[in-house]
């Protein structure tokens, strides 16, 4: 059964400031992406989750435990942004250290530091000491810490930052089969792309509120105000404007080259009308996609529309 983090009308004071405001959410198997700006409540969230913080209104749980329970901190692994360890040891000593603080007996321990090390590409790296580490190993080395007692949440607090991108498609694909045998991962990022690439669902925080939760499609639907920019590439591209202007569900179109671009207000309704046209035209259509429909633009729309 997946374990659960809850927020359940959750509100954090830092004296007269608020870090956020009645927040309820549930958050489950799979993979869910925390966006957010600076100062939006995506730390203080954070914390609150790994029981760091203690709400001052609500209860934040790990299950059926408060999360500044022990019981909670045992289902938990957690990859924290703060790029702090004990320098002069290796990434395996490190690693060790931390899973022997689970109360794991050396030989146990030993056993899951290995895997850990394996599953995070940093096995054959982990004899550097971490003060001679890269970043992008540093991260991993976190990671490692953060899976190598099996938790049942993982929280990770920008995991990709400083790696290059051969490496973050090792970490994503280490986090999908993470998230495929079963555990809640929360994962907190700036890289709008990478989070895209990476979740399944998307929570948007904006002045310590939730803004807005859901697949990047249904976020992307909550914008009807917002139209929706399509670039369509076409041999045949100054006859096809002409005739996607005199669809209703066009409010705009330009021409430059082989490239024609068009706004609607109506995404489903133009590109049915678009299929119809096409196949009554006898339309080449070489290529044709969304410009405004990813994590990037959906989060600007709803940044503006908050403030």
């Amino acid at each position: 059964m997946t374990t659960e983090l809850v927020f359940e009308n959750v509100t954090k004071f830092y004296g007269p400031v608020i870090g956020v405001n009645d927040v309820t959410l549930r958050i489950g198997l799979g993979i869910t992406g925390l966006l957010g700006s600076n100062g939006a409540g995506k730390s203080t969230l954070m914390k609150l989750a790994s029981g760091r913080l203690k709400p001052s209104l609500g209860q934040v749980r790990i299950g059926p435990h408060d999360a500044r329970r022990s019981a909670a901190k045992r289902l938990l692994g957690y990859c924290p942004d703060v790029n702090a360890f004990y320098e002069e040891m290796t990434g395996r000593e490190f690693v060790l250290t931390m899973t022997r603080l689970y109360g794991y007996r050396l030989a146990e321990a030993r056993r899951r530091t290995e895997t850990a090390l394996e599953r995070t590409g940093m096995a054959d790296r982990a004899e550097r000491r971490i003060k001679g580490c890269s970043h992008g190993m540093r991260q991993r080395i976190k990671l490692a810490q953060a899976i190598a007692h099996d938790p049942q949440v993982l929280l990770l607090d920008e995991p990709l930052t400083g790696i290059d991108p051969g490496g973050r498609r090792e970490i994503n694909d280490l986090l999908r089969a993470l998230a495929g045998e079963g555990l809640t991962v929360l994962v907190s990022s700036h890289l709008l792309q990478e989070v895209e690439q990476l979740c399944d669902r998307l929570v948007v925080v904006s002045s310590g509120r939730i803004l807005a939760d859901g697949t990047l499609a249904e976020l992307r639907n909550l914008l009807n105000d917002e139209p929706l920019t399509i670039r369509l590439e076409s041999p045949q591209a100054r006859r096809a404007a002409a005739l996607c202007v005199e669809l209703s569900a066009t409010s705009h179109v330009e021409v430059h080259g082989d490239v024609v671009t068009l706004r609607t207000r109506d995404p489903q309704d133009f590109f049915t009308q678009l299929n119809r046209l096409v196949v009554e035209h006898t339309l080449e259509i070489r290529r044709l996609e969304t410009l405004d429909a990813g994590a990037e633009a959906v989060f600007g729309y709803l940044q503006r529309s908050a403030s």
